[in-house]
Protein backbone atom coordinates (compact mmCIF):
# COMPACT_ATOMS: atom_id res chain seq x y z
CA UNK A 1 0.00 0.00 0.00
CA UNK A 2 1.49 3.62 -0.79
CA UNK A 3 1.36 6.47 1.20
CA UNK A 4 -2.38 8.42 1.98
CA UNK A 5 -0.65 11.62 1.42
CA UNK A 6 0.85 13.44 -1.47
CA UNK A 7 4.84 14.06 -1.32
CA UNK A 8 4.07 17.35 -0.23
CA UNK A 9 1.54 16.91 2.33
CA UNK A 10 3.37 14.10 3.76
CA UNK A 11 6.28 16.56 4.34
CA UNK A 12 4.26 19.33 5.80
CA UNK A 13 2.66 16.82 8.21
CA UNK A 14 6.27 15.16 9.19
CA UNK A 15 7.86 19.26 9.37
CA UNK A 16 4.92 19.76 12.31
CA UNK A 17 6.20 16.56 14.55
CA UNK A 18 8.33 17.67 17.02
CA UNK A 19 11.68 16.75 18.06
CA UNK A 20 12.46 19.29 21.16
CA UNK A 21 10.12 20.49 24.24
CA UNK A 22 7.73 17.40 23.64
CA UNK A 23 5.59 16.36 26.56
CA UNK A 24 7.37 13.24 27.44
CA UNK A 25 10.64 15.35 27.78
CA UNK A 26 9.07 18.07 29.46
CA UNK A 27 7.46 15.29 31.56
CA UNK A 28 10.87 14.46 32.74
CA UNK A 29 12.47 17.45 33.34
CA UNK A 30 10.37 18.09 35.60
CA UNK A 31 10.97 14.85 37.84
CA UNK A 32 14.54 15.59 37.16
CA UNK A 33 13.93 19.22 38.84
CA UNK A 34 12.18 17.90 41.68
CA UNK A 35 15.08 15.86 42.15
CA UNK A 36 16.75 19.00 42.47
CA UNK A 37 19.38 18.08 38.71
CA UNK A 38 20.74 20.77 37.36
CA UNK A 39 20.99 20.01 33.66
CA UNK A 40 21.02 21.05 30.00
CA UNK A 41 19.15 20.55 26.99
CA UNK A 42 20.45 19.38 23.98
CA UNK A 43 24.03 19.46 23.48
CA UNK A 44 24.50 19.59 19.76
CA UNK A 45 28.64 18.90 20.18
CA UNK A 46 27.38 15.34 21.71
CA UNK A 47 26.75 12.08 19.80
CA UNK A 48 23.07 11.91 19.49
CA UNK A 49 22.24 15.11 20.61
CA UNK A 50 20.95 13.92 23.92
CA UNK A 51 17.78 15.74 24.99
CA UNK A 52 18.81 16.38 28.48
CA UNK A 53 22.72 16.36 29.66
CA UNK A 54 23.98 16.58 33.46
CA UNK A 55 27.95 17.20 32.10
CA UNK A 56 29.07 17.43 35.87
CA UNK A 57 27.83 14.15 36.13
CA UNK A 58 28.67 12.82 32.73
CA UNK A 59 25.08 11.82 32.40
CA UNK A 60 23.41 11.68 29.19
CA UNK A 61 19.29 11.45 29.13
CA UNK A 62 17.52 10.46 26.29
CA UNK A 63 13.34 10.86 25.88
CA UNK A 64 12.13 8.70 23.76
CA UNK A 65 8.83 8.00 21.47
CA UNK A 66 7.89 4.67 21.46
CA UNK A 67 7.02 4.74 17.93
CA UNK A 68 9.75 7.01 16.55
CA UNK A 69 12.07 4.88 18.02
CA UNK A 70 10.61 1.39 17.66
CA UNK A 71 10.25 0.50 21.46
CA UNK A 72 9.31 -3.71 22.50
CA UNK A 73 5.70 -1.70 24.33
CA UNK A 74 2.26 -1.96 22.11
CA UNK A 75 2.54 1.46 20.74
CA UNK A 76 6.15 0.62 19.58
CA UNK A 77 5.69 -2.15 17.84
CA UNK A 78 2.27 -0.47 16.17
CA UNK A 79 3.41 -0.36 12.24
CA UNK A 80 1.17 1.80 10.13
CA UNK A 81 -0.81 0.58 7.43
CA UNK A 82 0.19 2.74 4.40
CA UNK A 83 3.79 3.17 3.74
CA UNK A 84 4.41 0.06 5.97
CA UNK A 85 7.69 -0.42 3.78
CA UNK A 86 9.02 3.40 4.53
CA UNK A 87 7.90 3.15 8.60
CA UNK A 88 10.12 -0.30 8.92
CA UNK A 89 13.29 1.43 7.85
CA UNK A 90 12.25 4.47 8.93
CA UNK A 91 12.17 3.23 12.59
CA UNK A 92 15.17 0.74 12.07
CA UNK A 93 17.36 4.06 10.93
CA UNK A 94 16.25 5.84 14.13
CA UNK A 95 17.27 3.10 16.06
CA UNK A 96 20.85 2.11 14.84
CA UNK A 97 21.43 6.21 14.87
CA UNK A 98 20.32 5.98 18.14
CA UNK A 99 22.70 2.80 18.94
CA UNK A 100 25.82 4.68 17.22
CA UNK A 101 25.25 7.71 19.83
CA UNK A 102 25.08 5.71 22.76
CA UNK A 103 28.20 4.11 22.07
CA UNK A 104 30.11 7.22 21.29
CA UNK A 105 28.73 8.47 24.40
CA UNK A 106 29.72 5.02 25.97
CA UNK A 107 33.19 5.66 24.53
CA UNK A 108 33.61 9.32 26.06
CA UNK A 109 32.98 8.05 29.33
CA UNK A 110 29.15 8.81 29.64
CA UNK A 111 26.70 7.20 31.62
CA UNK A 112 23.17 7.11 28.83
CA UNK A 113 20.23 7.22 30.06
CA UNK A 114 17.14 6.40 28.25
CA UNK A 115 13.54 7.32 29.22
CA UNK A 116 10.89 5.57 26.93
CA UNK A 117 7.37 7.61 26.38
CA UNK A 118 5.58 4.30 28.38
CA UNK A 119 7.62 4.69 31.04
CA UNK A 120 5.87 7.87 31.66
CA UNK A 121 2.49 5.84 32.70
CA UNK A 122 4.20 4.76 36.36
CA UNK A 123 5.42 8.19 37.15
CA UNK A 124 6.26 7.02 40.64
CA UNK A 125 9.01 4.15 39.19
CA UNK A 126 10.68 6.33 36.88
CA UNK A 127 10.95 9.05 39.36
CA UNK A 128 12.39 6.36 41.54
CA UNK A 129 14.94 4.91 39.21
CA UNK A 130 16.35 8.40 37.70
CA UNK A 131 16.80 9.21 41.74
CA UNK A 132 19.05 5.68 41.77
CA UNK A 133 20.53 7.03 38.78
CA UNK A 134 21.61 10.76 40.02
CA UNK A 135 23.12 9.07 43.50
CA UNK A 136 25.09 6.43 41.64
CA UNK A 137 26.66 9.62 39.93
Amino acid sequence: MTDVYDKEKRSAVMARVKSKDTSPEKAVRRILTGLGARYRLHRKDLPGNPDIVMPGRKLAVFVHGCFWHGHDCARGARVPKANRDYWLAKVARNKARDEQAALALRADGWIVETVWECELKDEERLTSRLSSRLAAR
